[in-house]
């Protein structure tokens, strides 16, 4: 009998092919509230973190994008700035609610002339070869089942000479800075999410996956095994995010 394989939910050890359909229902409960979840949880610095990684896109006009995980377009709408009208981000996420979110937002902020809404899997992204100037992440990799997966499928529907760019909450470098963030990460953020999206258990499987997503050096490796070359990462607020690029040759 072949062993039944294991993956983490926060800290807790699932089957694998129970993984998708539970991240699936988290962001269901929680689509409508994300942003201000978001808004809330970071005093607003996740807006900056998602401007640096438009920064380091690399993109001109008449570029394409994809943002994976792209949910409520926030980063999206940061590449399609760059790429201009005679350019296409394509928003790429498996949760159709947090997709209409996105939409709404573009369609009142007049953005869908060049960005369009797809559901997909990360990990079996539906485009060709070669596709994209540009591939980014934002908060959303630590979802997926197989990391190695999806940054597989990111190098390979970008061109040549063209970026993949994660953007994900990391691990603090500094151990007081540590602590506290464990303080408020266990603490406040549940309580938060408890109270706008009247889902705890959500804001509860936050901070468990991000402790057990890999570190700054352990990402790296996973991207550099992953196809890509010149793999570096910036820490922001001393490691409580970090942007990590790499470059497909």
């Amino acid at each position: 009998m072949t062993e039944e394989k294991k993956t983490h939910f926060g800290y807790k050890l699932i089957p694998e092919e129970e993984k998708k359909a539970r991240v699936n229902d988290i962001f269901t409960s929680v689509a409508s509230r994300y942003d201000l979840m978001n808004d809330l949880m970071s005093m607003g610095t996740h807006r900056f973190w998602k401007r640096y990684v438009a920064r380091k896109s690399g993109l001109r006009e008449g570029d394409r994008a994809i943002d994976v995980a792209g949910g409520t377009a926030d980063i999206a709408m940061l590449l399609a700035d760059r790429v201009g009208e005679s350019g296409e981000v394509v928003v790429y996420d498996i949760n159709a609610e947090m997709l209409q979110v996105g939409e709404e937002k573009c369609v009142d902020k007049g953005y869908l002339k060049n960005i369009r809404f797809v559901q997909g899997d990360a990990e079996e992204i539906a485009f060709a070869d070669n596709t994209f100037h540009c591939a980014t992440v934002g908060f959303g990799i630590r979802n997926v089942t197989h990391l190695d997966r999806a940054f597989k499928e990111m190098t390979r529907v970008v061109k040549p000479g063209g970026n993949v760019i994660c953007l994900e909450f990391s691990h603090p470098t500094n151990p007081v800075l540590r602590k506290l963030y464990d303080l408020y990460s266990f603490n406040v953020i549940p309580f938060i999410g408890e109270n706008v999206t009247g889902n705890r258990d959500a804001y509860v499987y936050l901070p468990e996956s991000i402790r057990k997503f890999p570190d700054q050096e352990g990402l790296k490796k996973i991207m550099e095994e992953a196809g890509l070359f010149n793999v570096r990462y910036h820490n922001l607020f001393n490691g409580i995010a970090a942007v990590h690029i790499g470059t497909k040759v």
